[in-house]
Order: C-alpha cells, then sequence, then structure tokens
C-alpha cells in the first residue's frame, strides 16, 4: 500500500496526501478530511525509514488504532479523531497504524482504543496518551464524560416518566461502556433498572439483546444503549414487533453519530466529540514532548443531551 492508493481513494493529488499527513497548512478541511478517512480506512503507514532525522529526535508521533479484527470503530468517529490529532500536533507529523505489531522511530504515540485492558499502551517505550480511560490506572488518557452522560441519559428518561427502563450495555471490557452505564445507574438513584444485557457493539447485536431484555421483562416502557450502533438495532426490533417509539418504548443512544440523525425516528442520544478528543490528546502529548511539567495524567471533555423523536 503507497501514498498513490491512498491519493487515488481520497481523489486527491499525491502531494496533497503528503501535505496532510506532514501536518502542512494550505489544505481545506474537506480535503484533509478526506485524506484521514482514506488514511484511516486503508490503514496507511508511511516509512518512517525515509524520514529525515534531526538528532534523536523524529517530530512524528505515531496514532496508534489497537483493536480486534470484529470490533472496529465507526468511521466518523475516527475520522474526527484523526483531524483532531493532525490539527493538534503543532507542526509534528502523524502516521496512523492499525494492530501495528511494533512502533519505532517515532517521538511518542496517542493510542486510539476501546479494550480498557489492551496491553499494547504499557509496553511502548515512548511517552503514550490513550484517548478513552483505561479500566486500570498509570497511563494517561483523554475521554469523554461518560459517567456524566450516562447521568443525562438517566434524568431524561425518568423526567419522561418512564418507570421499566432496561440497559443495553455494550461490553465489559469497554471503558466507555462501563461509565455510561455506572452514570445511568446513579440518574435512578435507589430504583434499579429493570434489565442490563452486555451486547456487542453493533446493531445485530443491540436487537438481539433487546429481544432477550423483551423476553424476560416485557413490560419495559425505556431503553437505554451503551451507544448509538446498539439503540439503532433497538429501534429497528422494536418496530419489528409493532411496538411504537417513542410512545410505548423509549430509547436513548450515545455518541451523537452521523446515523442518530437519520434514522427514523431521529435517535436521543448524548453528544462527545471525536474530534476535541482528538485535538487534546494531541495537545497533551506534545506538551509532555517539549517538557511541560505536572500535566494533568486525565481529561475528561463535557458530553450533552441531544432530544430528539426516540424519547
Amino acid at each position: 500500500m503507497n501514498l498513490e492508493e491512498v491519493a487515488r481513494l481520497a481523489g486527491v493529488s499525491r502531494s496533497t496526501v503528503s501535505r496532510v499527513l506532514n501536518g502542512s497548512s494550505g489544505v481545506s478541511p474537506a480535503t484533509r478530511a478526506a485524506v484521514e478517512s482514506a488514511v484511516a480506512s486503508m490503514r496507511y503507514l508511511p516509512n518512517q525509514a525515509a524520514r529525515s532525522l534531526a538528532g534523536t529526535r523524529t517530530d512524528t508521533v505515531a496514532v496508534v488504532v489497537s483493536e480486534v479484527h470484529d470490533r472496529v470503530f465507526d468511521d466518523a468517529f475516527l475520522t474526527g479523531v484523526l483531524r483532531g490529532v493532525t490539527s493538534g500536533l503543532d507542526g509534528r507529523r502523524a502516521v496512523v497504524a492499525v494492530n501495528p505489531p511494533s512502533v519505532s522511530d517515532v517521538d511518542g504515540c496517542l493510542v486510539v482504543s476501546m479494550d480498557g485492558h489492551d496491553p499494547l499502551p504499557r509496553g511502548l517505550s515512548v511517552p503514550v496518551v490513550l484517548v478513552g480511560r483505561p479500566l486500570s490506572g498509570g497511563l494517561a488518557y483523554v475521554d469523554s464524560d461518560n459517567l456524566g452522560g450516562g447521568v443525562l441519559a438517566g434524568r431524561h428518561l425518568v423526567a419522561r416518566g418512564r418507570a421499566r427502563v432496561g440497559v443495553l450495555a455494550g461490553p465489559p471490557d469497554v471503558a466507555a461502556c462501563v461509565d455510561r452505564v455506572a452514570g445511568f445507574r446513579r440518574a435512578l438513584g435507589g430504583s434499579p433498572p429493570a434489565g442490563v444485557v452486555p451486547c456487542a457493539l453493533t446493531p445485530d447485536s443491540g436487537a438481539a439483546a433487546l429481544a432477550g431484555l423483551l423476553a424476560s421483562t416485557p413490560d419495559i416502557d425505556g431503553v437505554f444503549c451503551a451507544t448509538d450502533a446498539i439503540a439503532i438495532g433497538a429501534v429497528r426490533y422494536l418496530r419489528s414487533v409493532g411496538a411504537r417509539v417513542p410512545e410505548d418504548v423509549s430509547v436513548v443512544g450515545f455518541d451523537d453519530s452521523v446515523a442518530a440523525t437519520v434514522c427514523t425516528p431521529a435517535l436521543t442520544t448524548v453528544r462527545q466529540s471525536a474530534e476535541d478528543l482528538g485535538n487534546t490528546a494531541a495537545w497533551r502529548l506534545v506538551a509532555e514532548l517539549t517538557g511541560e511539567q505536572d500535566l494533568p495524567q486525565s481529561i475528561v471533555l463535557a458530553t450533552e443531551l441531544v432530544i430528539r423523536e426516540s424519547s
């Protein structure tokens, strides 16, 4: 895989791809987004050996997407993170690697991972900042306020008069999902959810999880889903069995993905900014590389509830 193939997929010239990867100015936001999306989808990793080094510094940061093959990031989320990273690297080059066997010839790494127990970040020999909270301490990270977002979702459903609310919780090793469900429980106070069902991060899994929940608890009147993808599957299943959304069952997701705005009905969800996550993680890493002292180990960015038709 080479630069020409990335350029062909993005619909731009080879020199434009090079400018984007090198963090150069003079590229429109739309063109930059197209190149970043092509880089992510093709898993392109530039050849580090071809880069000129200045002493022991490379002025290059690796953006490592660490994920198992059957669980991948939403393209729009990853593109947003990459857009934020490139705007926050202060002139440094960024290279993107997906599940690399090793990382070398870079000054530091930004690791994007869903797995809260991912061993890769602890095995790297350069400064590391995670995009997403790890489930064990000791690493610098930037994350959205997933717990606070779960609280917002729970309070919204309570305010809508929903008394039997189920939870489609996502995988138990994804810290974002763990935090979102914890926040939702907090909003309910002493009233536990009607049922909590773990599931994978796909619409099909959301539909299957809701089918199982309804089999055991048929009188639920609300569903909180740990991601929009899960929520979209839940909405599809409800409609397939003749349930009305939101009249019979309200549904709330999390992420505010593009799909949340185009599904029917449009999805009430908790918004996080992938671009802000990438930009803030890049700032945190650059600050460490330039010797700033007393940096925060964790940075948590605000979330907000977006109310649409599904609730």
